[in-house]
Order: C-alpha cells, then sequence, then structure tokens
C-alpha cells in the first residue's frame, strides 16, 4: 500500500507536536444559560478531583486542575503520545450581572459543572401599576319645589 505524502497536512502535525505544552492544552467547555443560572461544563478526564481548584477574583473565573500520567515515573518507550498530562487552567470573564458568592462546582465522569445564577437585582421581574378609580361625583337630586314670584328678574 503507497503513503501519501500531504507536506501541509504533516507540517501542521510538526508544529502541532512541537508547541504543544500542557499549558497549552484546553479543556473544551459548553456554555449556556438556562433561566436564572449560567452553566459551564468543562471536560476535564483522567484529572485528580482533589487537584480541581476553582476560584473568583476580580470577575474572573479561574480552572485549574492537575492531570498526571500513569506511567510517568517508569522508563517506557513512547510509541505515540496524545494524551498530555500537567497542569491545566481556563478563564472566564463574569459580568456585573452574576452572583459570585452562589457559584457551585460539582465534578462527575470527567466534567466539571459549574453553575453560575443571575445576580437577583439582574433578573427580569414585573412592574405593577398602580392607579386610582376616577372620583366620582355625587349628584343630590331634588324634590324640593321653589315658588317665585312673577318677577321677570328674579
Amino acid at each position: 500500500m503507497a503513503t501519501r505524502f500531504d507536506p501541509i497536512r504533516d507540517l501542521d502535525r510538526f508544529f502541532t507536536e512541537v508547541t504543544r505544552t500542557p499549558n497549552a492544552a484546553t479543556m473544551p467547555m459548553d456554555l449556556y444559560r438556562d433561566g436564572e443560572v449560567f452553566v459551564a461544563q468543562i471536560d476535564m478526564p483522567g484529572v485528580d478531583p482533589s487537584s480541581i481548584d476553582v476560584d473568583v477574583e476580580d470577575r474572573t473565573l479561574t480552572v485549574r486542575a492537575q492531570r498526571t500520567s500513569p506511567v510517568a515515573d517508569k522508563d517506557v518507550k513512547w510509541l505515540t503520545r496524545e494524551r498530555t498530562s500537567g497542569t491545566y487552567a481556563r478563564q472566564l470573564t463574569l459580568g456585573n450581572r452574576v452572583a459570585l458568592d452562589r457559584i457551585r462546582a460539582d465534578y462527575e465522569d470527567g466534567v466539571l459543572t459549574l453553575t453560575i445564577p443571575v445576580a437577583e437585582e439582574a433578573r427580569p421581574r414585573k412592574i405593577s401599576v398602580s392607579h386610582q378609580a376616577p372620583k366620582q361625583t355625587e349628584v343630590i337630586e331634588s324634590t324640593e319645589v321653589v315658588e317665585t314670584e312673577d318677577d321677570p328678574n328674579i
């Protein structure tokens, strides 16, 4: 079977391998809004849950995690190595409309889920319109008959 030579693909693969470091590796993330919360789901397969660190400073949320190779200390001859190990970090800039003090983080099945609630003051709300009923004018009916003289000036 003949092998194809694709110089662009081979150069791309070479530069990817040369420039790839644990810090350059990314953690894929999905981010969406579900009602009154934002949800970020970050893939972290193989990460030790005790190494996950989530903090917020000046509206920047930072996630750090450590993944170690199970054979890193062994004297092995690598044939291919695509699963990076090391420290990973991901940052999100949060807006003014989120409740920083109520952020929750859960790690399950290699996925870190961050639940970021919308701040109470940023939630849409209905404003009731007050109104007063128009004042009613009271009509007084009189059955009193007034007699007048024949004076036309009266």
